[in-house]
């Protein structure tokens, strides 16, 4: 096997571990042994790829960034398709899922791993920082459409959005929250803002 495509797959398969092991046991759980133990590695597999530790999570979340602005140009592109407040709950709702909380958490609870996000010019708050942005370009789409207010701060509203749907997900010790109580936060903070679709652009 090719060694690009052999560190590819290791480099995934790291990853793919480390989310089930934060999530299923928190910051404090998340070792290089359970990491590797989970991917079914050996554990100088990590080592071999990384240079340490924090190395490995700081890509990790790196990862996750790329993830997040893909999903941006996709919810751009779906400007104008539906409901704004339907496309703005979904759009929380997978973003704020249990490996995203998670991995904030972990940002949180590491120094290190803060200050090499930082270097590699992540926003000050990474993932979140990264919402906000991916709301407020979708926002600014439907305001070029007009089904925003066309003097609406779109970079007040997609912050206010975010931290209001980042507490409803992390407050919630039993589960997510239902889409009713997401759906609830957008039109609270859109009130004023959102205007009836003339039209629905084809998908």
């Amino acid at each position: 096997m090719p060694t690009g495509v052999a560190l590819h797959d290791a480099r995934q398969q790291l990853f793919d571990a480390a989310e089930r092991v934060l999530v299923r046991d928190g910051v404090t759980g998340l070792t290089s042994r359970a990491v590797t133990t989970e991917a079914g590695v050996a554990k100088g597999v990590l080592h071999r790829h990384f240079a340490d530790f924090d190395a490995f999570l700081a890509d990790l979340v790196l990862d996750r960034i790329a993830r997040l602005q893909a999903q941006g140009a996709a919810l751009r592109d779906a400007a104008g398709t539906e409901a704004v407040t339907d496309t703005l709950t979904r759009a929380l709702t997978t973003l704020f899922g249990p490996v995203v909380v998670a991995i904030v958490v972990l940002v949180i609870a590491r120094d290190e791993l803060r200050t090499r996000l930082r270097a590699a010019g992540t926003a000050r708050f990474p993932l979140v920082g990264e919402g906000a942005a991916m709301i407020a370009g979708y926002l600014r789409a439907e305001r070029d459409l007009g089904r925003i207010a066309p003097d609406a701060d779109v970079d007040t509203l997609a912050p206010t959005l975010i931290g209001a749907a980042h507490l409803l997900f992390t407050e919630r010790k039993d589960g997510p929250p239902e889409p009713e109580a997401v759906r609830k936060v957008v039109t609270t903070v859109l009130a004023g803002v959102t205007r009836a679709p003339s039209f629905l652009r084809a998908p």
